[in-house]
């Protein structure tokens, strides 16, 4: 499903090349559960952006679905982008006018859905993820784990195949965590592909496998 080979993304910090990621090769199946842990600096975001394509490779070659992303027109891309892959993001992304029924709405109704059609999909999955009796509650009216809930109902709701979550937990009590990661866990029982970006050991070993990336690089299989 997912190939990255021998993958390099540099960036230029102070004048100096830092390398984000320096020859990364990753393979992930349909189905999997995969964490990667590692500290801060140490190229998780890059990765994560690289896997969901806002940003491309410098050198070396990504492979989605038999598709060679450097090759892909941009209409190709987004719509990979949206229907394939869903976002969790940390920091949870939400609009802050926008209700949680209307904030999980959005995605659905820019593939073309119909108000009504995307409210009842929208509902459904504020329902899955808990938040049934907080669909017209604002963003600032909801604790951190029910924002973040939104947000998972938001990257789910198109039925992607790949969900991608960026430190979904690094803001939450270790509760609301656990909570998390339980659905998490129940998501990917259904069948949902899950590449998990975290620094919390504990997290990390929720997933069916872990890798660990340190200076750009990735080590199989190492816990830390």
């Amino acid at each position: 499903m997912i190939e990255l080979k021998n993958v390099c993304k540099s960036f230029i910090l102070g004048g100096e090349e830092i390398k984000a990621l320096d020859n990364v090769n990753l393979s992930v199946k349909k189905g999997e559960f995969v964490s990667v842990i590692g500290p801060s600096g140490s190229g998780k975001s890059t990765l994560m952006n690289i896997l969901g394509l806002l940003d491309v490779v410098d050198k070396g070659e990504y492979v989605l679905d038999n598709v060679v992303i450097k090759d892909a027109k941009d209409n190709t891309l987004s719509e990979i982008r949206n229907k394939k892959i869903g976002f969790i993001f940390q920091n949870f992304n939400l609009l802050p006018k926008l209700n949680a029924l209307e904030n999980v709405q959005v995605p659905l109704m820019y593939r073309g859905l119909k108000n009504d059609e995307s409210k009842k999909i929208a509902r459904k999955y504020l329902e899955k993820v808990g938040l049934g009796a907080r669909e017209k509650h604002l963003p600032n009216q909801l604790s951190g784990g029910q924002q973040q809930r939104v947000a998972i109902a938001r990257a789910i709701a198109g039925n992607p195949e790949i969900i991608l979550a960026d430190e979904p937990t690094g803001a939450l009590d270790s509760k609301t965590s656990n909570e998390l990661m339980e659905l998490f866990e129940n998501l990917n029982q259904e069948g949902q592909t899950i590449i998990l970006i975290t620094h919390d050991i504990n997290v990390a070993k929720r997933a069916k496998r872990i890798v660990r990336i340190a200076d750009g690089k990735l080590y199989e299989g190492e816990v830390v």
